[in-house]
């Protein structure tokens, strides 16, 4: 009788992780509040919602960009969420960022050549002609010229600080890419171009990416899971596919209608609308977070905090009544596989 196969382990495994930052007069924000994710090799998983869902915060705690307030982040199995500072130097070569805004993100006063070169120094990897030449080798990965190492930031366009970024994030051989909002930025057709490098990079590196995104075309290109957030806590988890064709939460489903469908002789399923403001972090509602805006909520939805519970492999959501029967309403559109790929491509 042969055996099942055996699941890998998880390249980063982010367990019940909180960011509070405290606000006066004994108030704290609750940025993120319990967060528990796995991260596969060779895999890409989106975090998705409305901007001050704690997104951008998740992945800059998970860098220790900022301090956690509780939980774990492990890396190849090793810890990093409450190390020293001279423990977690070696452990940043796996995990590596790409951030929002390409020229903030990047020195002006230094060169691209310096800016790429940089991490290697205080790694302490090669001497000045190796380093040079892997500086060269990079930007040749991303699409730039090897003199563009000894130009300015500001010579270039926001597409090509970008790729300066991608390419300072690819020193070290990292394991796992945290892209945050690394299109949002940029023009409709230098977006495509950046996508396209991300996945060639994936593909040939062997990189694991968390993606963090508002546009939900830009995520169904990219994702292979997709992890949807609001105000601090994951409502739902499931693979593309998955997602696109039955969403389970309502604010999953909302997210998904607010999205515009390119093709005009394409209907909506008719859902109720959100209303009302997300909640302010400082004094989020009891019970299940969403319940102030959901269509759907009940007397337990006030009381209780719904978990993450499998609805099938691969997805899970928290919501009380998820699992009722008509309550899971059919998907917006027919899901198609992937078809900004090809379009996107002959954008580059």
């Amino acid at each position: 009788m042969m055996s099942d196969p055996v699941k890998p382990e998880p390249i980063l495994v982010v367990d019940d992780l909180v960011k509070h930052f405290p606000a006066g007069e004994g108030r704290v924000v609750h940025a993120v509040d319990g967060i528990s994710l796995e991260l596969a090799a060779g895999e890409t998983l989106s975090l998705v919602g409305e901007s001050g869902c704690g997104k951008s915060t998740l992945g800059k705690t998970i860098m220790r960009l900022y301090p956690p307030t509780s939980g774990s982040v492990r890396i190849r199995g090793q810890e990093m969420a409450n190390v020293s500072r001279r423990a977690m130097r070696p452990l940043r070569r796996d995990l590596q960022m790409v951030f929002q805004d390409p020229f903030a993100s990047l020195n002006p006063r230094i060169t691209v050549g310096r800016a790429i070169e940089e991490p290697l120094i205080v790694h302490g990897l090669g001497n000045g002609r190796e380093r040079r030449e892997r500086v060269a080798w990079l930007l040749q990965k991303v699409g730039l010229p090897a003199d563009a190492a000894g130009r300015h930031p500001h010579e270039f366009s926001g597409g090509q600080r970008q790729r300066i970024g991608i390419a300072r994030a690819l020193a070290l051989n990292p394991k796992v890419i945290i892209c945050d909002e690394p299109v949002s930025a940029l023009d409709v057709s230098v977006r495509a171009q950046v996508l396209n490098l991300l996945a060639d990079l994936k593909a040939e590196f062997g990189l694991a990416y968390l993606f963090i995104s508002h546009d939900l075309s830009v995520v169904e290109y990219v994702s292979d899971r997709v992890a949807v957030m609001y105000l601090g806590k994951i409502v739902e988890i499931a693979t593309r596919d998955q997602l696109w064709s039955r969403p389970l939460h309502p604010y999953t489903r909302a997210l998904l209608d607010a999205a515009p469908i390119p093709d005009p002789l394409r209907r909506r399923a008719r859902r109720p609308r959100l209303e009302g403001e997300i909640p302010s972090p400082l004094d989020p509602p009891s019970g299940c977070r969403f319940r102030t805006r959901c269509p759907l909520a009940i007397a337990r939805c006030t009381q209780e905090m719904p978990h993450l519970l499998a609805a099938e492999s691969g997805h899970q959501v928290a919501c009380h009544r998820a699992f009722e029967d008509g309550i899971a309403l059919p998907p917006t559109a027919t899901p198609a596989a992937a078809p900004e790929g090809p379009a996107l491509r002959a954008l580059s």
